[in-house]
């Protein structure tokens, strides 16, 4: 039996493994979120696309993750230093940070 192969099956499982590849990524805690987890920074490998699925997978982590970046505690995020929605994308290299939403007064 001939086992030709269909049109663009190659390039679809190229784009695939291309968006699951891991990104390095560096991750900055601030304010009590930094205080909770006991450091500043971290750098990690991550296949999370978005900065959402990074929350949610450093949740997944346990204590004190799960806690400080609970699912309805109210968490500021930025990506390379500009506030950004759960659904921006991550890229490789890049900058995401946490930190609670900040009063004046």
């Amino acid at each position: 039996r001939n086992s030709a192969r269909r049109p663009g099956t190659f390039s679809a499982l190229c784009r695939a493994a291309v968006m699951t590849a891991p990104l390095t990524i560096t991750v900055r805690y601030f304010a009590s979120i930094r205080e909770a987890v006991g450091q500043g920074q971290e750098t990690l490998r991550t296949a999370a696309p978005t900065l959402g699925a990074l929350r949610d997978e450093l949740i997944a982590r346990g204590q004190p993750w799960a806690d400080c970046l609970a699912r309805g505690r109210a968490v500021r995020m930025a990506l390379d230093q500009t506030m950004a929605q759960e659904a921006t994308p991550l890229a490789d290299g890049a900058e995401a940070a946490f930190f609670p939403p900040v009063t004046g007064g």
